[in-house]
C-alpha cells in the first residue's frame, strides 16, 4: 500500500467509526449547510392585514401591455368591513374593506411572483388598515407594490412596466418572502 491509499483508507476508517460530519439530515436542522443559514437570516415577520380576507386566481385570454405572447394572471381581493385590533391604528373603530384586482403576466415570472404573493398574503403583508386623508380608516395597500390595471403605465398603477416583476420580487425578499 502506498501512502496515497494509507491515507484514503484512514479517511474511510474516519467516517465508517462515524467520526466524519454529521448526516445531511442533522447539518440541515442545524444550520451547518450554507443555504440553510441563509434562509434564516431574513425571518418574516407577520404583518397587520386584517383578518378574514381572501386572495382568489383567475386566467384571463387576454394580455397586459408589455407581455403580448402571454395570457393575464387576474388575482382578486377582498376584505369585508370590520373591527380593528390591537395591530392596527385604531383598535376597536370600525373599518371599511376594499375589493380590488392586481394583474400578472402569465409567464414563468409572473407565475413565480404569483405564489411569493400569495404567501405574503398568508404572512398579512399585503394589506393593513390605515386612515385616510378624509379621516376614513379602511383596508389599503402596504409597501409591496401591486399591479392594479392592465394598461396605462406605471403612473395608473399598471403595464407596460418593465421594472415591475423585478422590483416586487426585490420587495419580497427583503420582507424574507423568497
Amino acid at each position: 500500500m502506498g501512502s496515497a491509499e494509507s491515507k484514503e483508507k484512514m479517511y474511510c476508517t474516519r467516517y465508517l467509526n462515524g467520526d466524519g460530519p454529521p448526516p445531511l439530515e442533522e447539518q440541515v436542522k442545524q444550520g451547518i449547510n450554507r443555504t440553510s443559514s441563509l434562509q434564516r437570516s431574513i425571518k418574516i415577520v407577520e404583518g397587520n392585514q386584517p383578518d378574514g380576507g381572501y386572495m382568489s386566481m383567475a386566467l384571463l385570454r387576454r394580455n397586459v401591455e408589455g407581455y403580448p405572447d402571454h395570457d393575464t394572471i387576474q388575482i382578486n381581493f377582498i376584505f369585508e368591513d370590520g373591527i380593528q385590533t390591537e395591530k392596527h391604528p385604531n383598535p376597536g373603530q370600525a373599518y371599511y374593506g376594499l375589493k380590488t384586482s392586481a394583474y400578472l403576466p402569465q409567464n414563468s415570472e409572473g407565475r413565480k411572483v404569483y405564489k411569493l404573493l400569495e404567501k405574503a398574503f398568508q404572512y398579512k403583508l399585503l394589506f393593513t388598515v390605515a386612515t385616510t386623508s378624509g379621516g376614513e380608516e379602511r383596508v389599503t395597500f402596504t409597501d409591496i407594490p401591486l399591479k392594479l390595471s392592465e394598461d396605462g403605465g406605471p403612473e395608473s398603477l399598471g403595464y407596460p412596466d418593465p421594472s415591475y416583476l423585478k422590483t416586487v420580487l426585490k420587495v419580497l425578499k427583503s420582507k424574507g418572502i423568497k
